[in-house]
């Protein structure tokens, strides 16, 4: 069972004061980390979705991921996410996102074990709904048409998706404000 990783890393960071892939939190670029993540949670292959500062963002990225750019990523995350499912491939994938600094490796193979054609699954803290998110290829056609504004699925997984508790592994606190760094 394949399982590919795409990280959102797209956006212009306006609230955080530049791209959140480019912000360097203990020692290197949150996508980077994001990547990492992905890679030893076992994901393969890795897309990582660019937008704003595309050209800086893609310098940074190992030769064995692969960069999408979203050309309309200012419409908001379903642009990013539309833009990534169309390169997506395997039986499954991974969405994940590039300002979660402490959700990492291990997190992302809990989620990814659940891996198969039909799956739908999230990542919970402590019960709030989080990231990542994976599904199967199987919903992949309903998945993309669902798509809408800056909500990306979140109207489409409401009923779909099995919760797995994760907040043994990490808060999935993500990183909005510049204040947040110091979290």
């Amino acid at each position: 069972m394949t399982c590919s990783g795409l990280l959102l890393a797209a956006g212009a960071g306006r609230r955080f004061g530049g791209p959140k892939a480019l912000a360097v939190v203990a020692g290197h670029p949150l996508v980077l980390t994001a990547v990492n993540a992905l890679r030893k949670g076992g994901c393969h292959p890795i897309h990582v979705v660019t937008g704003a500062s595309a050209v800086e963002v893609e310098s940074l990225l190992p030769n064995d991921v692969t960069a999408v750019r979203a050309h309309d990523w200012e419409l908001g995350m379903s642009a990013s996410l539309r833009a990534g499912m169309h390169a997506a491939t395997g039986d499954s994938v991974l969405i994940h996102l590039v300002d979660l600094p402490d959700v990492g490796a291990d997190v992302v193979a809990r989620i990814r074990e659940h891996a198969a054609w039909d799956s739908v699954v999230r990542a919970a803290y402590a019960g709030v709904p989080g990231h990542p998110v994976l599904v199967g290829r199987k919903w992949w056609p309903e998945f993309t048409a669902s798509l809408s504004g800056d909500q990306g699925a979140r109207e489409w997984l409401r009923d779909r998706v099995a919760m797995i508790e994760c907040a043994d592994l990490a808060t999935g606190s993500d990183l909005d404000v510049p204040r947040d760094h110091a979290r």
